[in-house]
């Protein structure tokens, strides 16, 4: 069980403040003749999965005495595993009303049924055009959700946009409010909880990822070699392996440590192994994963590298990265990304 998505996890002020406001969203909705959406925006760690789950679970438990038929959907295996597994040990969560899209879609079109409200994780997974091999044959997987619901709540972040056929912007979601005239609100999660770092070093990531924007690296002011006195680490390689074996040391103490990497190297659906190699680093990409326990706390999983799709929205203690040859130096302090190495297609 993963702590980050545990329906009954204490609330900040800003996460209760943001949870009264969909609760009361709701409610309105509910009792007009309109439909609703509401959207939760957040940069990765601020919490937004933390209130979606206790908000489902409230919704929930008041289904019992007013009738509401409700659902959470994710469009990502790893995480809803998790979410079925919390179900299990709270009463008034039902297993059966945690699910993929497509299958809320496809069913409740089969049986002429409506939601009344749906709660929608990772929103930003969801698909934009048809995908025959995942069974959905329509068009847009929010569009089919507003059509089959009274209130929509959303989870978005656009910076986790991943996919063509999962493509997202706020300009696509603006359209789809106006096109069925919904009511609409939009709230925006801002404190880094996930991330207990140095302000130093969530402006290094900041800079980095906003503005591909190298900081210079003080170790003495600005502790970026040694953040442990702050109760976090953050440390730079330039070997794969010394960073990986030093990653197990850790994984052996603490628990949930991991190795990702970006898709820059060389792997297809065909069932075979792919390795990432880097020097005398040489490890395997993530196996489809079978179990229903999740990718981020199988222990094996040590042993392998995982993507975006294994890791997203998991908690863990220490992660390791390996930043491939897509990523490079553009001089003068700045990186650049060099599409033509990256090796995920359908990005």
């Amino acid at each position: 069980m993963l702590d980050s998505v545990l329906p009954n996890k204490h609330l900040t002020d800003e996460q209760q403040d943001v949870f009264n406001e969909i609760m009361k969203f709701s409610r309105d909705i509910l009792n007009s003749n309109s439909k609703g959406l509401f959207q939760l925006n957040g940069d990765a760690g601020t919490g937004k999965s933390v209130i979606l789950t206790q908000l489902f679970l409230n919704i929930e438990m008041s289904s019992k005495k007013d009738g509401t038929n409700n659902y959470f959907l994710v469009n990502h295996p790893e995480l809803l595993k998790v979410y079925q597994d919390n179900a299990s040990d709270f009463k008034d969560l039902r297993k059966n009303r945690f699910l993929r899209p497509t299958t809320f879609i496809n069913r409740m079109n089969k049986e002429h049924k409506m939601a009344d409200i749906v709660v929608i994780d990772e929103a930003h997974l969801l698909l934009s055009e048809a995908d025959r091999y995942n069974n959905f044959e329509q068009h847009n997987q929010l569009e089919e959700v507003i059509k089959l619901a009274k209130v929509v709540v959303i989870v978005y972040d656009e910076r986790q946009v991943l996919k063509l056929k999962s493509y997202w912007s706020q300009h696509v979601i603006d359209n789809l409010v106006q096109r069925f005239n919904l009511q609409y609100k939009l709230a925006t999660l801002r404190v880094q909880m996930r991330m207990q770092a140095p302000r130093s070093i969530i402006k290094w990531v900041n800079d980095l990822t906003n503005a591909l924007k190298l900081d210079s690296i003080d170790s003495n002011g600005l502790d970026y070699l040694d953040g442990s006195q702050n109760g976090y680490e953050f440390r730079i390689y330039n070997d794969a392996e010394k960073m990986y074996q030093l990653l197990r040391r850790d994984n052996e103490e603490y628990q949930k440590s991991r190795i990702v990497a970006t898709a820059d190297y060389p792997s297809t659906l065909d069932g075979k192994k792919h390795y990432v190699n880097e020097g005398k680093f040489h490890l395997p990409w993530d196996q489809y994963n079978y179990d229903r326990v999740t990718w981020a706390q199988k222990e094996s999983t040590i042993d392998e590298i995982g993507s975006i799709y294994t890791v997203q929205g998991f908690d863990l203690n220490y992660v390791a990265v390996i930043i491939g040859p897509s990523v490079e130096y553009a001089g003068n302090g700045r990186i650049k990304i060099n599409v033509d190495a990256y090796e995920d297609q359908e990005a």
